[in-house]
C-alpha cells in the first residue's frame, strides 16, 4: 500500500541536519504541512507545484490547534495526496508525531516515520558540551519542563529527576527556568551543578548562557522560545569544545543583492564562517525580449576572432542558444575566448573550451589591457553581454581597430516579488552588512526604495561591494562604502569582511 503521509523530523534548525531520507520524501511531496520550529530553507526540496501549510505554534499561542492539525493531515491524505509532514528535530521526542501516528493509524492511513536529529542532542553539541563523557557523567535523562495540563497529575517527579541522570536535559524550558532551579536544588543537585540555556541551537543565532544552579537565576532574565537547559559536569567542557559560534562570522548577519541562483555558493562559505547570511536578489536575469542578433551572430560563429564573455550569465545564455545552432562544440574551433574573472572562465571551461585570455584586473578595463597587441585591426570580436552594460570593453577594442559586435544574450531587471520581500528582510533583523556585487544591484535597490536614499536606510549597515565600479556607483547614492576587496572576487571578498569585524571588534 502505497505510503500517504510521511512523519519527517527536520531537525533541530541548520538545514543540513535534515536526513537523506527525509529530503527524498520531501522531494516526492504533493503537500507539505510543517511547523514553527522547521528552517524554511527545507521548503525548498518540495516540488514548486506542491501545497505549502504552516501550521506553527510559536510561546504557546496556536497558530492551528493539534485537533485541526490532524485533521487536515486526514483530509490531505484521503485526497490521494503524498503528505510530508515536517516537524521540528524528532517527530517521536517531544514532537507529538506520536499522536499524529495514532490518529493516522486509527483512519487506516498509511504512514511512515523519518527519526530526525533532535535538538536534545544537536544543539548541546554546537554549543560544544558533550552529553555524555567519561570523565563527567556516562547518563543522561531527556525531560519535557512544561507538561500537559489537561492531565490529571501533570506534575513531574522531582525526586527521581533529578537523580536519574548526571546529566539532564529539559527540552521546552524557556518558561520553566526558575522551577527547574527550584526543584533540582530542592531535591538534592548541589548550587554549584553547571548548567546551560541554549536557545536556537544549531542556528547562525544560536545564543549560549552557562552559569551554575546557583548563580544562572541572577545572570538572565527569561529567555524567549526555543531554549533547552543542560544541567551537569559535562557543561564545563564548553569553554574547551565550543566550535560553532566562535567562527569569524559568527552572529553577523549579511544581506547578499546578487541574483539568488548566483548567490549559493558565497551564502554557504559565510555561513561555514559562521554568518547568516540572508539572500534579496535586487537583480533578476531573464532571457532577452529578441535573440535575433545573437541568432545571426550564430550562424557564422566560425566567422569570429574572439569571443568575450564579462559574466557567468553571458555564459549561460550564449551557449543555451548557440545549441540550438550548431549541436557540435567544434564550430568553435577557430574562435579564441576571453574571460573577465575566474568565475566566468570557470563557467567556459564546463564547456571543455579553452579560454585565452583572463585579465589580471577582473574589469573591463583589466579585460582590454589584457587583449591589448592580441586585438589588432580588422579581426572580428562577438561580445554576448546584457542589454545595460558599461561601454569601456568595445569602445577601447574599436579604437584598436577591432570590428566589435555587441549582441544582447540577457537582460536584468528588479524582482517581481522584491518590495514585499525587502519589507520581510528588514523587519526581521536590521543586516550588519549589505554585499553589493554590480552596479545594477545598488541602482535597483536604490530604485526600489525611493523616496527614501540608500543613505538613510542603511544607516548603520555597513557596504562591501565587489570592485571599484560597484563601488562607485554606491557612493553616487550616497553610500559610505567600507570595503572592497584586493580582488574581484567572492573568495577576496570574503576574506575582507573576516578582516573589517575583526577590526571593528565585532
Amino acid at each position: 500500500m502505497k505510503t500517504a503521509v510521511y512523519l519527517i523530523g527536520a531537525g533541530p534548525g541548520d538545514p543540513e541536519l535534515i536526513t537523506l531520507k527525509g529530503r527524498r520524501c520531501l522531494e516526492a511531496a504533493d503537500c507539505v504541512i510543517y511547523d514553527h520550529l522547521v528552517n524554511r530553507e527545507l521548503l525548498q526540496y518540495a516540488p514548486g507545484s506542491a501545497e505549502r501549510v504552516y501550521v506553527g505554534k510559536q510561546g504557546g499561542r496556536d497558530h492551528i490547534s493539534q485537533a485541526e492539525i490532524n485533521s487536515l493531515l486526514l483530509e490531505r491524505a484521503r485526497e490521494g495526496k503524498t503528505v510530508a509532514r515536517l516537524k521540528g528535530g524528532d517527530p517521536f521526542i517531544f514532537g507529538r508525531g506520536g499522536e499524529e501516528a495514532e490518529v493516522l493509524a486509527g483512519a487506516g492511513i498509511p504512514f511512515e516515520v523519518v527519526p530526525g536529529v533532535s535538538a536534545g542532542s544537536a544543539a548541546p553539541a554546537y554549543a560544544g558540551i558533550p552529553l555524555t563523557h567519561r570523565d563527567y557523567g556516562p547518563t543522561v535523562a531527556f525531560v519535557a519542563a512544561q507538561q500537559d495540563p489537561t492531565r490529571e497529575d501533570p506534575a513531574l517527579d522531582w525526586q527521581k529527576i533529578s537523580s536519574a541522570a548526571e546529566t539532564l536535559v529539559f527540552f521546552m524550558g524557556a518558561r520553566s527556568l526558575q522551577q527547574v532551579v527550584e526543584e533540582l536544588t530542592r531535591h538534592g543537585r548541589s548550587p554549584s551543578t553547571p548548567i546551560a540555556l541554549i536557545r536556537w541551537g544549531t542556528r547562525p543565532s544560536q545564543e549560549v548562557v552557562t552559569g551554575t544552579l546557583g548563580s544562572i537565576l541572577e545572570q538572565v532574565g527569561p529567555m524567549a522560545p526555543p531554549t533547552l537547559i543542560v544541567v551537569g559536569e559535562v557543561v564545563r567542557l564548553r569553554d574547551r569544545l565550543r566550535w560553532f559560534d566562535n567562527r569569524p562570522l559568527f552572529g553577523k548577519r549579511v544581506l547578499i543583492t546578487r541574483p539568488r541562483h548566483q548567490s549559493r555558493d558565497f551564502r554557504r562559505a559565510l555561513e561555514l564562517l559562521g554568518a547568516t547570511a540572508v539572500s534579496f536578489p535586487t537583480v533578476e536575469v531573464r532571457e532577452p525580449d529578441s535573440w535575433e542578433k545573437l541568432d545571426r551572430a550564430l550562424e557564422t560563429i566560425d566567422g569570429y576572432d574572439w569571443l568575450i564573455f564579462t559574466s557567468v550569465n553571458g555564459v549561460k545564455y550564449f551557449f543555451q542558444r548557440y545549441f540550438r545552432h550548431h549541436p557540435d562544440i567544434r564550430q568553435l574551433k577557430g574562435v579564441r575566448i576571453a574571460a573577465i574573472g575566474p568565475a566566468t572562465r570557470r563557467a567556459v571551461l564546463d564547456f571543455r573550451l579553452a579560454v585565452d585570455t583572463l585579465p589580471s584586473d577582473y574589469q573591463a578595463e583589466g579585460l582590454v589591457e589584457s587583449l591589448r597587441g592580441k586585438v589588432v585591426k580588422g579581426m572580428r570580436v562577438l561580445l554576448p553581454r546584457a542589454r545595460v552594460a558599461r561601454e569601456v570593453l568595445p569602445l577601447q577594442l574599436q579604437r584598436q581597430g577591432a570590428r566589435v559586435e555587441v549582441v544582447e544574450a540577457y537582460q536584468t531587471g528588479l524582482p517581481d516579488s522584491a518590495l514585499s520581500e525587502w519589507a520581510q528582510v528588514i523587519d526581521a533583523a536590521p543586516p550588519h552588512m549589505v554585499v553589493f556585487t554590480s552596479s545594477s544591484t545598488v541602482a535597483n535597490l536604490a530604485g526600489l526604495i525611493r523616496p527614501k536614499s540608500l543613505a538613510e536606510t542603511l544607516q548603520g549597515v555597513a557596504v562591501a561591494c565587489i570592485g571599484p565600479i560597484t563601488a562607485g556607483t554606491a557612493r553616487e547614492s550616497g553610500l559610505q562604502v567600507d570595503l572592497v576587496p584586493e580582488k574581484y572576487t567572492t573568495a577576496s571578498l570574503i576574506e575582507a569582511m573576516e578582516d573589517y569585524f575583526s577590526r571593528k571588534g565585532m
